[in-house]
């Protein structure tokens, strides 16, 4: 074939491309993706330990009304003390009491002309009370209140050190999942290599186990009981795939 017909027909087939091109909407550079197929399978395990909270938080509330600002604040102030002394003499350390939300406001008289005359004034101030002795809890609460406190909210137990725990649980958490792993391989007829990543999921806060008061208590000082708490760790492990 000669050199002119040659070029001909390459005209004509790159006119006839442009022509398809334009006809068919097609966007240029079309682009070819490949994607590759995961060697990897992936299994969730859960690990659960209960336990007994070694530690009670106690929120013990403080309301004073008066006439001014400094009234007010010295009646909170006087049973603020009065608290913290009953329980340092019970043998909590200082360092595990602390004042929060500390605050005076104004109360207002509503008249019948719009105008809001201020009557008052209400203060308001929070005890937090870290108790590492459980079988202070019901002496701190009345302690705390006959010296007082007009509130007590927010309270319960804990676990003062979760750490540890939390690695009893991942260890069961990653074991359940091995267990899960050797299942899924011989039910889908699959070779499974080593472990090529880990992932825990974020615990969330360890929550306050709320106070549990028996019928010993009813007659007297509060009978508090601690429960259980579940520490919970939840792992995804990733194996090779043969």
């Amino acid at each position: 074939m000669s050199p002119l017909k040659t070029y001909i027909l390459i005209l004509i087939a790159t006119l006839i491309a442009l022509f398809l091109i334009k006809q068919l909407d097609i966007f240029y550079p079309i682009s070819v993706t490949n994607r590759a197929v995961s060697a990897e399978l992936s299994v969730v395990g859960e690990g659960k330990v209960d336990v007994v909270p070694d530690t009670a938080n106690v929120q013990a509330g403080i309301t004073a009304e008066d006439k001014t600002v400094q009234e007010v604040e010295g009646k909170i102030n006087e049973i603020n003390n009065k608290i913290v002394s009953a329980l340092e003499r019970l043998g909590i350390d200082k360092k595990d009491i602390k004042t929060s939300n500390y605050s005076i406001n104004p109360s207002y008289d509503f008249t019948p002309n719009g105008r809001n005359n201020i009557s008052g004034y209400t203060g308001n101030a929070s005890l937090v009370i870290t108790v590492r002795k459980q079988e202070l809890v019901s002496q701190v609460i009345t302690a705390a209140t006959e010296a007082g406190a007009n509130q007590v909210y927010n309270s319960g137990f804990t676990v003062d050190d979760p750490s540890k725990y939390r690695e009893e649980a991942r260890n069961k958490a990653i074991q359940n999942a091995k267990e899960q792993a050797q299942k899924l391989s011989k039910e889908l007829g699959i070779k499974l290599g080593r472990v090529v990543n880990i992932v825990e999921s974020t615990p969330g806060p360890d929550r306050i186990v709320p106070f549990l008061r028996s019928e010993a208590g009813l007659g007297g000082a509060p009978d508090l009981q601690p429960g259980s708490q579940t520490i919970t760790s939840v792992v995804t492990l990733y194996f090779e795939k043969h």
